[in-house]
């Protein structure tokens, strides 16, 4: 695959999904600047008509070599354990994992959707650049908890199933309305047991990522409905969904209805969401 143009958004992109540094996924380069007119690559056809540059379809990140991937998610520590030190730093682990795969993710779609409206690629960098912060506050606590990226193994699940996403409204349906929906009920949820064990800087962050993934959400929900010609509507959203996975696993419980509200989802989706039969798909199969 040929690598995008020095200095473009696409080029940092690429490089950002592809490099086994260490250091390259942590701590990226700044992004060119969205506003410049140059930012963005840009291909011309006969006649001197600028077309869209060509959909690279990246199938896989970089992994640095420190970095153990596995085939199956390691179990998540129950919440009463989180009073043990241990247990916190392989939680957030996990999840720091989650936000590198969401900023990958996002990055993977300006690539993969170059025909998109400009508006929807400079908006997904803006996205990237707010996981790999999220990705910040929690390499911090786990700093603080003697634990280091790497210590422990990771799954790399969310690339297994967005890179099956075909067009951008599948994409926005996964990657917006599920993953990072779902992540309000999760950044929720442990934001409750990190205060009632104490720990009021880690509930801090998990608010602070409860509060950005509404931005996120209602990011995709926009587009979902931009790139489909009508207003949001649960079974549009569900057939977008690349097979088998289903909504029934792209929620948290309780649902975080007040979050999603916000973010633009009405009572009748919300309703249908929670009301969501479980999956015959094994979970780790979906």
């Amino acid at each position: 695959m040929i690598a995008p143009p020095l200095g473009t958004i696409e080029r940092w992109c690429f490089d950002f999904v592809t490099t086994d540094e260490l250091a390259g996924k942590l701590e990226p380069s700044e992004t060119p600047d969205t506003t410049r007119d140059d930012a963005f690559e840009s291909a011309r056809g006969d006649g001197g008509v600028i077309v869209a540059p060509p959909a690279r379809r990246l199938t896989a990140p970089g992994r640095p070599a420190s970095l153990r991937v596995v085939a199956r998610s390691p179990s998540a520590p129950r919440p009463e354990a989180l009073v043990d030190a241990a247990a916190r730093g392989r939680l957030l682990h996990t999840f720091l994992h989650h936000e590198l795969q969401a900023a990958e993710l996002f990055a993977w779609a300006v690539l993969a959707f170059p025909a998109t409206p400009r508006a929807f690629r400079v908006g997904l960098v803006k996205l990237c650049r707010e996981e790999l912060a999220h990705l910040a506050l929690y390499r911090g606590h786990m700093r603080e908890l003697g634990v280091e990226y790497g210590d422990h193994p990771v799954r790399d699940w969310f690339w297994q199933r967005v890179t099956r996403c075909a067009t951008p409204e599948s994409f926005v349906a996964l990657q917006g309305l599920g993953l990072e929906g779902a992540n309000l009920e999760h950044s929720a949820r442990y934001a409750a047991h990190a205060r009632a064990i104490g720990d009021d800087a880690l509930a801090r962050t998990f608010e602070v990522v409860e509060r950005d993934e509404i931005g996120h959400v209602a990011f995709a929900v926009h587009w979902f409905e931009r790139f489909t010609g009508a207003p949001l509507d649960y079974d549009r959203f569900r057939a977008a969904l690349p097979h088998p996975l289903t909504p029934a696993v792209l929620q948290g419980k309780p649902l975080n209805r007040a979050a999603r509200g916000r973010a633009g989802l009405d009572a009748a989706f919300l309703d249908r969401l929670e009301a969501e039969p479980p999956t015959s798909v094994p979970r780790d199969d979906a």
